[in-house]
């Protein structure tokens, strides 16, 4: 299959195109980063305090799908069904209510992993699980409660990741929220065991505090923050990170009294351009020892494609790993699902598209 073109890349990001694509960062340089590539493992993780079988299955995921042997990662994430609820989720397309269909996805869609629940990989686990890496994600936000509450409770155990034949777990953690701290022991003790397991880590790295909201500006997006927020999850030992990508910066400043920070973040470490907004996540990642993906977002319809090329464009120039994106793939027909996800991934493919 072909390569998306530069021309078509810049085309798809339409008037940014020069201001993303020629942009060199500030800041920090990416000469002192940890960045991707196909001996990624071999060169930052083999000395870390990683079982032998975690490296295998890391190796699993980086060698599966398109963009196998290049050091970044395309992963297919479905727990809409219990996060956003099952209508909200698949009514676009009730074909997908079949787990079958979305692990299809994962595979024509040339995915490095499909994440997803309990339910799915487990009503299908035989069928697939020799056929593309699965990572079960542990715990879930339900909305049933009334009124709604914004917590990530577990919907199973570790060891029952393992014996589906899962290579790795994912978890979320609201940081921010009031029930953070019980998350973040739930989860690094959860961590903890898949390691011992063989099974790498991935955390879904999210802020959740309606006190983050400040004058209109939501600075849960925010680079200060949702790095900051980084820096736990790579802490409890997640092998990788998915974060939103950065819309703006200074949540620190904007929240009087909340956290610490230093004035250099904001003066010659970052700028306002969304490659060093990113970079500044990458950074907080052990400079990018711990791979960043960033979250493709809510499917927005016409707009999906254009958007999804941009965050990759972004992610890959800031020194991140990949994307991990749903709603945008499963919320339409197969092929076109299948066609927006190798066009994020002829991103990561197209040497024309440099880290800044």
């Amino acid at each position: 299959m072909a390569v998306t073109s530069g021309s078509q890349i810049e085309q798809l990001l339409g008037d940014e195109a020069q201001a993303l694509l020629e942009y060199e960062a500030q800041g920090i340089s990416s000469e002192v980063l940890n960045l991707p590539g196909p001996d990624a493992i071999d060169r930052v993780m083999v000395n870390s305090d990683r079982p032998i079988p975690v490296l295998r299955n890391l190796a699993q995921v980086y060698n599966t799908g398109r963009l196998a042997g290049t050091g970044y990662l395309s992963i297919l994430p479905v727990d809409q069904g219990i996060e956003h609820s099952g209508a909200a989720s698949f009514a676009k397309n009730p074909t997908y209510f079949d787990p079958r269909n979305l692990l299809q996805l994962a595979i024509e869609g040339g995915c490095n992993a499909v994440a997803t629940t309990f339910g799915v990989l487990g009503i299908e686990a035989r069928r697939y699980a020799h056929r593309i890496p699965f990572i079960v994600k542990l715990n879930h936000n339900q909305l049933m409660t009334y009124p709604n509450e914004f917590d990530q409770i577990m919907f199973g155990s570790v060891r029952q990741a393992f014996e589906l034949g899962a290579v790795g777990v994912g978890a979320t953690i609201y940081f921010g929220s009031e029930q953070s701290s019980r998350q973040i022991i739930e989860v690094s003790e959860a961590f903890e065991e898949a390691h011992e397991l063989g099974m790498f880590t991935v955390l879904w790295c999210y802020l959740r505090n309606s006190a983050f909201k400040v004058d209109g500006v939501d600075y849960a997006l925010s680079a200060d923050l949702t790095g900051q927020a980084n820096h736990l999850g790579v802490t409890i030992q997640a092998d990788i990170l998915k974060q939103k990508q950065p819309e703006n910066n200074g949540g620190d400043n904007a929240l009087k009294g909340y956290g610490k920070t230093d004035p250099l973040v904001y003066d010659s470490l970052t700028s306002d351009n969304p490659i060093d907004l990113t970079r500044w996540q990458v950074v907080n990642n052990y400079m990018g020892r711990i791979p960043l993906i960033n979250s493709g977002g809510e499917s927005k319809g016409d707009s999906d494609l254009s958007q999804a090329v941009r965050t990759a464009v972004i992610n890959k120039r800031a020194g991140g790993a990949g994307l991990i994106v749903g709603r945008k793939a499963f919320q339409r027909p197969m092929p076109d699902g299948v066609a927006l996800l190798n066009s994020i991934q002829d991103v990561y493919l197209n040497d024309a598209v440099t880290v800044a």
